[in-house]
């Protein structure tokens, strides 16, 4: 994903990409169900990579994230190499971002389970994290 910093005051004001690592946590009951496949399974791991990917990653990856304060007309003037864009009320760092989704994974996990945490590496040491107890 790329992105760019509004008004910020060195280099990542230009648009420039990180190859994001993000880690989703979810907490709830394992399943009592003997003989049943979801036996002992909080969430199927398929279920909540399927959850994640199409909420998440199939909307930032290989997009331009920016903020809506910055001229984002002329992103629909460069056409098709700017096609993949996701303009947001916020500033796209990577603290704003894990607001962000973890606001669009509380929106569709299933009633059993709730979102613990979200953490996003922007790189492989820097990274912010999102805790459900905090907010």
């Amino acid at each position: 994903m790329s992105h760019a910093l509004l008004n910020y005051d060195g280099l990542c004001r230009n648009i420039h990409g990180h190859s994001y690592k993000l880690l989703v946590t979810i907490i709830g009951e394992s399943a009592d169900l003997p003989g049943d496949p979801k036996d002992g399974m909080v969430i199927d791991f398929k279920e909540l990579k399927d959850l994640v990917k199409e909420h998440v990653v199939d909307r930032l990856d290989h997009s331009l994230v920016i903020n809506r304060q910055a001229p984002v007309e002329k992103l629909r003037e460069l056409g098709e190499m700017y096609d993949r864009h996701l303009v947001v009320d916020f500033q796209p760092t990577t603290e704003n971002l894990v607001v962000y989704i973890a606001g669009k994974l509380n929106e569709v996990l299933p009633g059993q389970v709730r979102l613990f945490s979200v953490r996003l590496y922007e790189t492989a040491s820097s990274y912010a994290e999102w805790f459900a107890s905090d907010n």
